[in-house]
């Protein structure tokens, strides 16, 4: 499994228990409901920005990353 989908299952699992202790305080399920979409969406966005590897640009001859040779 990969890192994203670990974190937004790990993120679901806040989502539902906050949905939860919401519903046995009472608060209308309309407000749990739009508060999980929110947090549904933060929760993503941060799942990518988190995960997310960095692409390396490939030399001329597409071989890989470019090296850098410093001489003295």
């Amino acid at each position: 499994m990969s890192n994203f989908v670990l974190y937004v299952l790990g993120y679901l699992i806040v989502i539902a228990g906050l949905a939860y202790g919401a519903f046995l305080l009472g608060v209308p399920p309309v407000w749990i409901g739009v508060g999980a979409v929110v947090l549904a969406g933060i929760g993503i966005v941060t799942g990518v920005s988190r995960t997310r590897h960095r692409e390396v640009p490939p030399d001329e001859r597409g071989r890989g990353p470019r090296r850098y040779v410093v001489e003295d």
